[in-house]
């Protein structure tokens, strides 16, 4: 395949992953934090199986380190995020909200330690880098805030760890879940984490030298030939399944961490300070007004994800938004995440949704969908 179908520029930067999976058959590709990502390996439902029935290969480049570094590291890192951090070991890693002033989420990133005063921030789609470097002028602490050349792969799936134990030998098989470690890859420096997008069991195989890309993606594939492993991207099907939030559909800065009911990454009652926990006391003491929930939508398969917000209304009155929707093959039934007013949030609610086809019946129920204690990823 041709690249000059995609019509790329320069002002977009590409992957040092790039010319593999075009290689591998990436036919569409969408923009997220300013870089190409490969969002089509043909069926979206094919490569929901391929995920949760042996493994995917995604070039996720686009989720950018903002690197922290210098004497004041952690106490700047702490500062950006109301979840304790003080019992964040180094080689570990946490999932966590950057918020505003106002308590409104920036990003959702997933925090590494990689040494004392060494932090990264792996993120989802938003300029947090400006962000850090903005607050770190007027923080009074001695911090570096860079992008440093790290770009991350995702190997999600149940046959991942046997190919992670062929490529890095049997020690990786006790690498807890959210803990990274260093590797060298036949001399291709790497840090290896337990996590991903997928709620799958899965591994994030973070590059440090982006001119090996293309060297590391076809190891990995060659690797993965006996484990079944396929050309993937992350899967909007499972992740939704999961309840996973995807920054600017299911939050914006205008979302707080109460309305998501993340509750327990946000610590008002400890001394740690952190930008908006002024604002975030107030919301909490005041109680939210609206609240995402889960919702079971009465139709026909839907053809793919949502590509905008469909209202929601209870007796003809607009009370909220779908903001991410898929027909779930494994589940048989039309899944989605929506943020509505709180009055109307109690499970078993019917609610009407107005999709680009009509306007259907839909039920709130419980969310995550499928493996709600999350064990498939843990395990």
């Amino acid at each position: 395949m041709s690249n000059k179908n995609f019509g790329f520029g320069t002002q977009i930067r590409k992957s040092p992953y790039f010319d593999s999976t075009v290689k591998w058959g990436a036919t569409g590709f969408s923009v997220y934090n300013h870089m190409y990502i490969p969002r089509d390996f043909g069926s979206p439902e094919q490569n929901f199986w391929n995920l949760i029935e042996k493994s995917i290969l995604c070039d996720v480049a686009v989720e950018r380190q903002v690197e922290i570094t210098g004497p004041d590291a952690y106490k700047f890192t702490q500062l950006l995020t109301p979840r304790d951090l003080s019992k964040l070991s180094i080689g570990q890693c946490k999932y966590v909200l950057i918020v505003n002033n106002d308590g409104g989420i920036l990003n959702d990133p997933v925090l590494l330690r990689l040494a004392e005063n060494h932090f990264w921030l792996s993120l989802a789609d938003s300029d947090v880098l400006l962000w850090a470097q903005g607050v770190a002028i007027n923080s009074g602490l001695d911090v570096k805030i860079s992008e440093p050349d790290v770009s991350p792969l995702q190997l999600q799936g149940p046959t991942s760890k046997e190919i992670m134990v062929k490529l890095f030998g049997e020690d990786i098989r006790d690498l807890k879940y959210y803990w990274l470690r260093e590797y060298k890859l036949d001399g291709i420096p790497l840090i290896v984490s337990r996590t991903g997008w997928s709620s799958e069991l899965g591994y994030e195989i973070y590059l440090r030298d982006g001119s090996k890309g293309n060297e590391l993606y076809e190891k990995i594939m060659e690797a993965g030939k006996e484990h079944g492993i396929q050309p993937g991207h992350t899967s909007s099907i499972r992740r939704i399944e999961g309840g996973m939030l995807s920054y600017h559909a299911d939050a914006d800065i205008h979302t707080n961490p109460f309305e998501l009911g993340f509750d327990r990454l946000v610590n008002l009652d400890t001394d740690i300070e952190f930008i908006g926990k002024e604002a975030l006391k107030k919301i909490k003491q005041e109680g939210i007004k609206r609240k995402q929930v889960g919702l079971i939508i009465d139709c026909d398969p839907l053809s793919g994800p949502n590509t905008t917000f469909w209202p929601i209304e209870k007796n003809g009155k607009k009370i909220g938004k779908v903001t991410s929707a898929v027909y779930s093959p494994r589940l048989k039934k039309n899944i989605a995440l929506a943020m509505i007013d709180i009055n109307y949030s109690e499970l078993g609610n019917q609610l009407k949704v107005q999709t680009l086809e009509g306007k259907y019946s839909a039920t709130i129920v419980e969310k995550p969908f499928y493996d709600p204690k999350k064990k498939i990823a843990s395990s």
